[in-house]
This record gives C-alpha cells, structure tokens and sequence, in this order.
C-alpha cells in the first residue's frame, strides 16, 4: 500500500485551499480516479483540503462506498421488509439488521469480510475482523451473543494456506474467546482460488428488547459529539476500506497500510460501558468506528441527523502524538465509538465510562448548519456537505457480460465422468471422500473456539446450524447458518446464490427453527472485470428472487471485491446467512444418531445430479456441468415439515444433504456418537452410486424411533415431501446392502487424520 498523505510543514486549510487551487495533489495514490477527483472539487467548489482528500479517499473507496455494486444491491430495497412473524425493525443501511423474534425480543446479525487485513496479516486481520462486526451489533442497542466465521483458504496443502490459516483461525479464537462470546458456526473450504486471497468473513449476533433500538444519527443542535474507547494510533490508517479495494498481483498486496491492532480486552470494557450507557438513556445517536475510523463516524452520524456538526480534531485521544489531521482522519485504530450526548446527560456519560475505564472525550457539537466542519488547533482543515462523503459517492454502472467460456463449462457436466460400480469401488470412494480437506473433521479449527461461553449455547460446530438461547424463563432461541457452494456459483451464479440461500434455510430448519431474515457477504472478484459483473449481477439477482420466493427479507451484508490474484478471481462466493427463531430450544434437532434400531428416512427427491459435487472435485479434479435443480417449493415444504416434526417431538436426529450427499450426511450421522448404520438404497434406475453421491438440494435425512415411524410418513404426506425409508440405526459399521461396509473406527480415523497431517496437532 502507499503511504498515507505526509504532513506537510503547512498545515493546508480550506483557506488555503482556496487560494490555491492549482496545487498538486496525491488522488491517485489515495486510491481516486481522475473524475472522481474532479468530482470532489465540483462539490466543493475548490480543490480539496488535504484533510478532505484523505476523508473522500477512503468514504469513497470500494469498501465504503459500495460504488459498483449499489446499483444491483437495490433490488435487495424492493423485497417486502417482512419476516414470517412480523415486520423487520431496522434493515438495510443501518449497521445491521434487527428483526422481532417475538416475547418482546428483537435480534440483530449482520455478516461483513476482512478478506485482504487477514492476508497481509493472518492474526491482527482476522482478529479485528470479529472486534468490527461486535461493534456493528452494539451500535443497534444489542448484546452480541454469538460470531461465526465462514473462511476459505487455498489448498491445504499449499505454502499460502499454511501461512494464512493458522494465523486467522487464531486470531478469530484469540478476539472472540476474550470478548466471551461463543463461536457457534460457520464454514472452512478450501479451493485453488483462494491461494493468496483467503476469504475472512464474520458474522454477529445480539439480543436487544424492542425499545432498546437505537439507530446512528446526530441531531439535536447543541448536543455534544463524544469519542470514547481506545486512543487513536497510527494502526489501520487506510486499512481495510483502502486494500479492500485492491487486487493482490502475485507479489503480494499493491498497497501495505498498517493492518488495525486489535485488544479484545478493551473491547469488552467498551460493550459492557455501552450497554449501561443505552440502559441509562444517556446515548441519543451512536456509531462504531470501523472502516474508514473518524473519517466514516463523523460523515455518516452527521448525514443522518438534521443538522451539521463541528468538530476540534486536537481533542481526539491519540497514542502517538505525531499524526497530522489526515491521518486521524484516516486512522481504522480499533475498539472505538462515537456517540451523541445531551448536555444534561454529559456528566452520566462520562461518569459512566470512568466506572469502565473508558476513555471519553467531547471532541465536538451539533450545530444548525449543513456542514461537517473540522477544526485543527484554530485552523479549519475540512469544510464539507456530510452527505457527499457519506451517502453521494460515486455511482458506476459497469459493463458486465457472460463470460465467453460459459457455455463450454456449462456443457462438460460431470455426469459423463467415469463413475464407481463396484462395491469395493464405491467404498473406496466413501472414504477418499471422508479424508477430503472440504469434508474433513474442522475440529483442528473450531477446537480453538471457544463455542459454550456465556451458557446458552445449544447447538454448536459441526451441527447444521448454531443455537442460542435467548431466554431461560421461555427457552426462546434463535438458529443461524451461513453457506455457500462456490463451484455452483461458478457454474451459474444465478442458481449458485440461491442453492446457498436454500442450503442454509435448511441447516436451520433441520434444528426445527422457523427461518426469518438472510444477511449476505458477497465476495467476488475485480468488478472492472466485464465477467466477474455478470457472475455479481446474476447472484444478487438469482438471491433477491429466491428471498421473494421463500418470503424472507434481506436486512444487510456486505460486499468485497477485488478477491483475485493478479486475473485469476476467485471462485464467485456470495455467503448467505439465514437466522430463524425457535420457540423453544429444549426440542432443538441434533445430526448425529443416538441409539439403535431407529428408522432413518430420506427427505425429498434425488436426481442425477453430480456436476459441480464434491466427488467431482476429489476424485476427478473436474468442475463443468450445471449445478442442482433449485426447488424452492420442495425447500419450503421440507423445512415446515421439520419444523413440525421437531415441535411434535418426532425426531432422535436431522441433517440435511449438502456436500458429499446422502453418504456424507450417514458418515456424519454416524461419527456423532459412534452408532452406525444399515442402509438399503431404493432399487431403481439411478443406482447406488448416484444415490450416494449426487448433490441434489432439498433433501434431508430424518431419524425416528419404531413407534413414531408412520406418524412421520403420514407427516411428509401432508406437507407433500417424498419419503424413503432407507435403514435403521445401530451397530458399529457404516453398512449398504449388497455393496460395503466400513467400520466407525476407519472411518473416523480418515476423517480426523487430514488437518492435523498438514497443520500439525491441535492447538485447542
């Protein structure tokens, strides 16, 4: 990365500004094209201060600006702001979205990416990755509860993967574990496309009761601009908002900012002080510092209100006393907040963040003007329209067009491949599919988590989705899943998008949640990429439309591009996190089987559908084809029967079918309490192979006790779900009739052995 602006032996003011129009200026080097440039100095009406420069900088960067993909986020604005119980109480453009949940309760969730921080430094970017998605959740009046991260790495055996992940995944634990929050999901793959461009994504979760809502804005003329938590440095300046808005060439990053140093310790003092400041009703508008630091803050919190703001920039805390005005600016120092205080509640504010420990400090005013006005020792260094540096940015319409070998890779599907026929063959494969990196044990990763913290955890890594309990009088519980198959999005990003939407609806109704509301982490990509456009426009569209379909809202997300190396994109990655609502968690559905002699079934249609699957890629290295047929009917008739099933107590055990299939789905049933299983597959013309391995979506596996079978096939008939029963529990084998069988121990020998062979033993 480039340096941030040096201090100039003149401070460079708006009078200066004015007077010298012609100076030269560093636009380039911050990241702005030329009409942006021009832009900026249109608004104003004179060249920018250097100050300003460094604000429009990073607020108009890609990261914060959203400037070539608002244009497609829009159609997220036109889906019914509704949830099955209820309209959403803050949605997209807040700083996360909140949604009623009933008895009174409301939470907030929102997934954002620290792609680019993580690469140039594993453990700092992971870290403040999860502190920035926790302040995002405290800024709505919530107490976070819960993170989850789904990562991507390159291969595991790569140099890259070794260097990254380690650190990340440390990272991750070593912030979260502090803060005191469990870890309660999220995903690890692997993929060639990620060596050098690691995909770090976080997603939070908090509580809050209806009237504790509080939203970012700065009203009130004459209400004080307080900044409280930790001091400003010079860690982050330009980080996350300026590399996220770069492509890594093979070298490495173009530009190398100071990634933000974060202190979870701090950060716990600042949510505990947060919390008791909105209990005291001492807070009238607040705003994390994040992305873009004092830069964002003051623009955004002044944008929203109904005034102007001026701010004393010498009044902000700092810890090295050297920075100059743009670089306070430009700062992402961590573990920060900015709040709008009544006079008559200063001295509460303040006294309440002394019992913390927390720095506060009133570093200015709302005033009756439509300025944001920044001051330096006297000086007037920044004299701006907030809007225009907040919300005004630029707007592009990019090109984007079908890449050119679409139809090839659309046409070589993978049912063509050779397959296994034999017994002995489709053993063989079960287990090289086991021992795969994507369908390995993660224990190595999540045993560094901590996932039980706080109490209320009910569902955890590796079931399908996480749980928490909300509230221990009712056992209210909220379920959240996040999922995304890259290769079917690189098939077709429209079905992509929507499979992985439609995944995670169902590893939240497998729990017997009710799935409510999708927050999204859309990773692609250079979007001055005609062809990584298109892969954008077809997810957003795909995604919208199935959000319609299923009747669920999109309350937020996030979107990063630049995730390539040198011309090679990554894999389209559009993340999808879907939460439901359980109205009582003591009837929540694990995946592993329990006891013996039980029926399993097999929930909904399998079809021949092998291309963009898991067995495609380990045993053939093949991705061609079109992924599965997306059934969003079948996906809605199938998470109402669960859900019912669930509440009527019918099921010892659920997991839906994803990645590696029906196989997978009986291996991982298997290995969660060593009972095993005996499976005789329908005898029909796609045969075992294909009944074994194919991706088809909206399927699930269901476990029932004798007594309770034919309530469940009655069930499934009147929510009209195909039903097979396939097996019954028990024994210590995985076993199909007439085909194979493998003992449990192998089994979870193979699967436990492949992370800690490359990564060494588990540092849990």
């Amino acid at each position: 990365m480039t340096e941030a602006p040096t201090q100039q032996t003149a401070l460079d003011t708006v009078e200066q500004a004015t007077q010298t129009p012609d100076r030269e200026q560093p636009w380039a080097a911050l990241g702005l094209k030329g009409d942006e440039y021009d832009r900026i100095r249109e608004i104003l009406g004179r060249r920018p201060t250097s100050a300003e420069l460094a604000m429009y900088s990073v607020m108009w960067s890609e990261h914060c600006s959203y400037k070539s993909s608002k244009v497609h986020l829009k159609k997220f604005g036109d889906l019914p702001q509704e949830t099955p119980l209820g309209k959403t109480l803050a949605g997209i453009g807040e700083n996360a979205g909140v949604i009623d949940i009933g008895q009174g309760y409301a939470v907030t969730f929102k997934v954002e990416s620290h792609n680019h921080p993580s690469y140039v430094e594993p453990y700092q970017g992971a870290a403040t990755g999860v502190g920035g998605i926790v302040r995002d959740i405290l800024a709505m009046g919530a107490r976070p509860v819960a993170v989850m991260d789904p990562l991507r790495f390159g291969p595991l055996t790569a140099d890259d993967t070794r260097r990254v992940l380690p650190g990340i995944v440390a990272g991750i634990g070593g912030y979260g574990n502090c803060l005191g929050l469990p870890n309660i999901g999220g995903e690890v793959v692997f993929d060639r496309t990620y060596v050098g461009n690691p995909l770090v994504n976080a997603l939070c979760v908090g509580v809050l009761r209806h009237e504790d809502l509080h939203l970012a804005h700065a009203s009130g003329v004459g209400n004080h601009v307080v900044l409280y938590g930790a001091r400003t440095g010079g860690d982050g300046i330009g980080g996350v908002s300026v590399l996220a808005s770069e492509t890594f060439d093979t070298g490495g990053p173009a530009k190398r900012p100071s990634v933000q140093v974060g202190d979870p310790f701090m950060e716990k003092l600042l949510i505990e002080c947060t919390l008791e400041l909105f209990r005291a009703g001492v807070v009238g508008g607040i705003q994390d510092l994040g992305g873009a630091g004092l830069s964002c803050a003051t623009s955004e919190l002044a944008s929203a209100g109904d005034g102007g703001m001026h701010v004393e920039l010498e009044t902000v805390p700092l810890r090295d006393s050297t920075l100059s005005p743009e670089e306070i600016l430009m700062s992402e120092s961590q573990e920060r907040m900015m709040a709008v205080v009544e006079p008559r509640h200063l001295e509460s504010f303040m006294t309440i963040c002394a019992k913390w420990d927390v720095e506060a400090v009133v570093v200015g005013e709302v005033t009756d003007g439509d300025h944001l006005v920044i001051d330096w020792h006297g000086e007037r260094v920044v004299d701006v329209p907030p809007r225009s540096v907040a919300h005004d940015g630029p707007t592009y319409e990019r090109p984007f067009a079908r890449p050119a070998g679409q139809d090839a890779l659309q046409a070589d599907g993978a049912e063509a491949l050779p397959r296994p026929m034999s017994g002995d063959e489709l053993r063989g494969t079960l287990l090289r599919l086991v021992g795969s990196p994507n369908l390995a044990d993660k224990s190595w990763v999540t045993d560094q988590y901590d996932r039980y913290v706080q109490g209320n955890t009910v569902l955890a890594q590796p079931e399908d989705a996480g749980i928490v309990r909300v509230d221990e009088q009712s056992h209210l519980g909220v379920a959240v899943a996040t999922d995304c198959n890259g290769r079917f999005a690189q098939l077709d990003p429209y079905a992509g998008a929507q499979l992985a939407l439609a995944e995670a609806y169902r590893n939240v109704a497998v729990t017997g949640a009710l799935p409510l509301a999708v927050t999204d982490c859309l990773n692609f990509g250079s979007p001055e990429d005609p062809g990584v456009m298109w892969q954008f426009e077809q997810a957003t569209h795909g995604l919208k439309d199935a959000c319609a379909e299923l009747g669920i809202p999109v309350t937020g997300g996030n979107v990063s591009f630049y995730n390539q190396t040198g011309d090679t994109p990554i894999l389209p990655t559009p993340v999808v996190g879907v939460l439901g609502v359980i109205d009582d968690v003591r009837t929540r559905v694990r995946q592993g089987f329990t006891r013996d002699g039980e029926h399993v079934l097999l929930l909904g249609e399998t079809r021949e559908e092998l291309s963009g699957s898991t067995w495609a890629d380990v045993v053939h290295d093949h991705l061609g084809g079109r992924p599965p047929v997306v059934d969003l009917a079948a996906e809605q008739a199938l998470a109402a029967l669960l859900r019912e099933a669930a509440r009527r107590g019918l099921l010892s055990a659920a997991h839906d079918l994803s990645d590696g299939g029906l196989a997978m789905a009986l291996v991982e049933g298997c290995l969660g309490h060593d009972v095993g299983v005996h499976v005789e597959l329908p005898d029909d013309d796609l045969g075992s192979f294909v009944h074994l391995f194919s991706e088809s979506s909206a399927r699930a596996i269901a476990v029932v006790a004798e007594d309770r079978h034919d309530e469940l096939v009655t069930l499934a008939e009147e929510h009209g779900v195909e039903l097979a029963s396939i097996g019954r529990t028990g024994g210590d084998a995985f076993e199909v009739a007439g085909e194979f069988s493998v003992p449990i121990a192998e089994l979870r020998a193979d699967w436990e052995a492949t992370l800690p062979a490359v990564l060494g033993p588990t540092l849990g």
